[in-house]
């Protein structure tokens, strides 16, 4: 694979830099968070994520991926880094989660030159952000001041995630719970145009026959896919096996998961569901057909997403170690 090539073509794409409004919610944040105590602190993130990718590239998909793991579950706090039995990280839904090392190798930078100042929830919130850009997307400039939550339950977990076999209505009422719209949810749906997903993430739209071979049990799924998923993922395949979540741009982040779910070619139930649905077809068929369009409407969005449930003050605090509650 020509990672180099490939890296240098997608940051020649189109970038949005927007300077957008915080939401009264999330006062406690401000662009240029670290200004004063720590500078570098935005920069030393940007170069460890761009270090990574540059060796792997599907370091960006479990980047972004990560932050909607953190922020649904006790808002944007870290809380999804600790380790340990009892923690978010342990429960299986959790289990296929990647990019803690990149995490961790952007905060042990940052507490050589700026010890005890930047939190992971940061951290998490920026590598997110410049996975996308990194990967051909939106640069979106996106305010910091979180601090670390002291609280990552397993049992907060399965309540607040998005499961893949969601409908729309499933979908809705959680992002709503959450304080972001039905438009919301089409837009940070378009995260699956980078990233790679387990073969158990859609082995419900499969039935294993009498043979013990797989076929397609759902019809909303374009019967090629199909066949290129089961060949990719035959009954009884590796627990680690993986495909990519969009088959036409693996690694760039752009507007082709529309076009692919029009196509019938969404890798989840929960990315089809979005086309049946009125409510939401009109805004797929639309980002689909206007790149820049889904860009400026993301920015948005992933702020939106990156401000929920932040803590400031004693409701949290800066950990020394992104994986341990401070003592």
């Amino acid at each position: 694979m020509e990672k180099t090539a490939s890296y240098s073509g997608m940051c020649k794409s189109f970038l949005i830099f927007l300077v957008l409004s915080v939401p009264a919610s999330t006062v406690a944040l401000s662009f240029g968070f670290y200004a004063a105590t720590c500078p570098a602190a935005e920069l030393m993130v940007r170069n460890t994520v761009r270090s990574a990718s540059s060796v792997d590239p599907t370091v960006p998909g479990k980047l972004l991926r990560l932050l909607f793991h953190d922020c649904f579950v006790e808002g944007c706090d870290g809380s999804v880094l600790v380790e340990g039995n009892g923690t978010e990280r342990s429960d299986p839904a959790n289990k296929s989660l990647g990019g803690f090392e990149v995490i961790d190798s952007a905060k042990r930078t940052l507490e050589i030159f700026c010890p005890g100042t930047v939190s992971c929830a940061d951290i998490v919130v920026l590598a997110a952000r410049d996975a996308v850009e990194f990967t051909g997307g939106p640069s979106v400039q996106v305010p910091t001041g979180r601090r670390d939550g002291k609280i990552s339950a397993v049992s907060n977990v399965r309540p607040n995630i998005v499961d893949t076999s969601f409908s729309v209505d499933q979908m809705m009422n959680l992002f709503s719970s959450k304080g972001l719209s039905a438009d919301d949810l089409v837009i940070l749906s378009g995260a699956h145009t980078i990233g790679t997903a387990h073969c158990s993430a859609f082995s419900d739209r499969f039935r294993r026959n009498p043979n013990g071979q797989l076929t397609l049990i759902d019809a909303s799924l374009d019967g090629a896919y199909a066949d290129e998923l089961m060949q990719r993922c035959p009954a009884g395949a590796a627990t680690t096996a993986t495909v990519e979540n969009d088959p036409a741009t693996a690694f760039v982040f752009d507007n082709q998961y529309y076009r692919n779910i029009l196509s019938h070619k969404g890798l989840f139930q929960s990315d089809s569901v979005l086309i049946s649905d009125g409510r939401t077809r009109a805004q797929v068929e639309s980002f689909a057909k206007d790149q820049i369009g889904f860009f400026e409407n993301w920015a948005q969005s992933f702020l939106k997403l990156s401000s929920i449930g932040v803590k400031n003050g004693e409701e949290g605090e800066i950990r020394l170690s992104c994986s341990t509650i401070n003592v």
